[in-house]
């Protein structure tokens, strides 16, 4: 009898916990389900939507096309700092950003630690001969204060008609710098492929260590670098430096066409994967297969420059030849912008641009938000990069004082220096290498 009494109570007391988890259960699925489910949320829109409609105090003057905007600008706005919801000037504007002329300062900015950074100034613009550096932020624009401002209303706010000018506050973060710099905006010309001189003749020393500077991976890009490649072959070049410093990206197509010319035909370049399976691709090498090499197919030593201003595209190149070991990397971290965005025009002629997937080395490393760390470190201070990307701006030097002008010319360019040393040091040990091969084969 009192054993059935125990096994009674044991009963009842395992019935009320399964009905009281449940009960939780069913609960917390029900709340769950309530915050993801379409219709309770969006009522809650309309609701709040109606109410700043009737009850702001200056709602009178708001229609409901300029708050769904707003909204719609603010939601895709805090997804990340690259999706953004386009108004109808905002997607006309795009287009004709990717014809590769507009009016504007020449810098690539985005958004970083809340404030609106520089990835890196364009060659040969208002902004790069002025000595904007990579990873200066833009606290204010013409007076007004960056703090709240979107990413998308900076950039409207840089750009504009040709010849005309604008206030920039710098704040460099390494140096507490805070600097007024007032700029003339100008077309933007996309520049591709230089040598040592910032010019196209591409000249080989002694040394027979080539030098090509990419600016970005605009259209064409990959056929430029193959004209200097096969102007510096046909001099005897032995070695390679292309320069990636400064490079904020471009196009997905042209860093995959660039890959290849150092790369075996089919090799994986790049992969891109997202939340939508259709986001998925893979990259691969198709050009004839790697064009630097020696008479018995082995591939000449190559060293890829970067720093802070490398970015998107030439983080694609930088991961790819590092992560099949077909070139050192020498320099300093770089920015680290690896993600997709895709572009869904609307009807009514807006547009939203949307991060959908994110880009992957061979060896499956993400670049997004973490960027390349180089084989070989070698970090430069912020005087020798102001001193740098002066001797590289057109008339840059022609603008100083002959006492600053005999400054900058003394700063070196350190990384370069590195690289060069680097190849002369494996051309060095392959010549005595390839000596001894013979000697023993005597």
């Amino acid at each position: 009898m009192r054993r059935r009494l125990i096994y009674g109570l044991v009963i009842v007391v395992l019935v009320l916990n399964l009905a009281i988890g449940a009960r939780i259960y069913l609960g917390s699925a029900h709340a769950a389900g309530k915050q993801d489910a379409v219709y309770p949320n969006l009522e809650l829109f309309a609701n709040v939507l109606e109410k700043v409609r009737k009850e702001y105090v200056d709602g009178q003057n708001l229609t409901y096309h300029d708050l769904v905007y707003l909204s719609l600008k603010g939601m895709v706005g805090s997804l990340d700092p690259h999706s953004e919801f386009m108004d109808v000037n905002d997607y006309r504007q795009l287009q004709n950003d990717t014809e590769g002329r507009f009016g504007g300062l020449g810098l690539v900015v985005s958004m970083r630690d809340n404030y609106v950074t520089v990835i890196a100034p364009m060659e040969d613009t208002p902004g790069f001969r002025a000595g904007i550096l990579s990873g200066d932020r833009i606290i204010k624009i013409d007076g007004k204060s960056t703090e709240k401002m979107s990413l998308p209303d900076a950039v409207k706010r840089l750009r504009g008609e040709p010849d005309t000018k604008v206030t920039l506050t710098i704040q460099r973060p390494s140096s507490g710098l805070v600097k007024d710099f007032t700029l003339t905006r100008a077309i933007i010309k996309m520049d591709r492929v230089k040598d040592i001189n910032s010019k196209k003749e591409f000249p080989l020393g002694d040394d027979k260590i080539g030098y090509v500077r990419i600016t970005e991976f605009g259209d064409k890009a990959g056929e430029e670098l193959e004209a200097a490649l096969n102007k510096l072959k046909a001099e005897g070049m032995k070695a390679l430096i292309i320069d990636l410093r400064w490079n904020p990206g471009g196009l997905l197509d042209e860093a995959v066409e660039v890959c290849g010319k150092f790369l075996p035909r089919g090799q994986l370049v790049v992969t891109t994967e997202g939340r939508d399976p259709g986001q998925n691709s893979v990259r691969r090498a198709a050009g004839s297969g790697d064009e630097f090499t020696n008479k018995d197919g082995s591939p000449k030593p190559m060293v890829v420059l970067v720093n802070l201003g490398s970015a998107s595209a030439a983080e694609i190149v930088t991961g790819c030849l590092q992560d099949l070991h077909r070139a050192v990397i020498l320099g300093e971290k770089t920015f680290g912008k690896g993600s997709v965005q895709s572009i869904f025009p609307l009807d009514d002629g807006s547009a939203l641009k949307l991060t959908t997937a994110k880009y992957y080395t061979p060896s499956h490393k993400v670049i997004h938000q973490r960027g390349i760390t180089p084989d070989i470190e070698v970090p430069m201070t912020e005087e020798q990069e102001a001193a740098l990307v002066l001797k590289r701006a057109p008339g840059g030097m022609a603008s100083l004082s002959e006492t600053n002008r005999v400054s900058i010319e003394n700063v070196h360019d350190i990384q370069l220096e590195r690289a060069r040393d680097l190849l002369k040091g494996i051309m060095l040990y392959s010549g005595r290498a390839d000596g001894a091969e013979k000697m023993a084969a005597k």
